[in-house]
């Protein structure tokens, strides 16, 4: 049985761990699987050898330490489909679909495994190929285990596949997670900003960094006049 056909839902891999481990379970190490509508990742509710994208989809796979669907970690950086595919010709009976690969951080990494770094790929597809046909056209070697369940993209992890971790390492992974969610929410903040002023080049630093010099001359006019205060005294 080929790998494509040995996929099942990435979707379900949190109900089939949470099956298997404890109640209160700190989270599980394992790959998500994600689906771009407009600016917005949303978690896929069917797994993508259930999924059939059309032609200019884009949809991300993240790996990642989460407690659940709701916990779990998004793609990180810009996904856009006419950036990714603009160097892949559409040609007639095939479709295009921009795939994002997120090997998550050190934090979710596996013991001894470093991630390898983000990266994009544009699969060129059968018209009714599914969502793992498109990722193991982009993304070999893939892994799955026993129950069929896909523990590694582009040969990532090594070894391991939904293993539950312990609460340190939850809450590590979390913590990564959201410095990056902040990270990426300022980044979008900026651009926002960028965008009202009709300026592309990034945020103004000059009120910033005006108000600061405005505070270290106060303060240091303050510091002046208590030295000459206690002198006189």
């Amino acid at each position: 049985m080929s790998a494509v056909r040995r996929a099942v839902p990435v979707v379900a891999a949190a109900l089939l761990l949470g099956s298997a481990g404890q109640a209160d379970a700190a989270g599980y190490r394992y790959w998500s699987f994600w689906e771009r509508t407009g600016d917005h990742w949303a978690y896929a509710t069917q797994g993508p050898s259930a999924t059939r994208p059309d032609d200019g989809a884009v949809e991300g796979f993240r790996f990642a330490v989460s407690a659940d669907s709701a916990d779990a970690s998004r793609p990180r950086g810009a996904a856009d489909f006419d950036a990714i595919c603009s160097g892949t010709a559409g040609k007639p009976g095939t479709k295009r679909v921009a795939v994002v690969l997120d090997f998550g951080t050190r934090a979710d990494a596996p013991s001894g495994e470093a991630p390898p770094e983000r990266r994009t790929a544009c699969a060129r597809v059968a018209s009714d190929a599914t969502s793992a046909d498109a990722l193991a056209a982009v993304a070999e070697p893939l892994r799955y285990d026993t129950n069929a369940l896909l523990c590694a993209i582009a040969g990532y992890p090594v070894k391991g596949c939904g293993e539950q971790v312990s609460a340190e390492e939850a809450g590590a992974a979390k913590d990564a997670a959201d410095g990056a969610r902040n990270d990426a929410g300022a980044a979008e903040n900026d651009a926002g900003a960028a965008k009202k002023t009709g300026s592309d080049s990034g945020p103004s630093l000059g009120l910033p960094i005006g108000a600061g010099a405005v505070a270290l001359l106060a303060a240091a006019a303050a510091w002046q006049a208590r030295r000459r205060r206690d002198a006189a005294g």
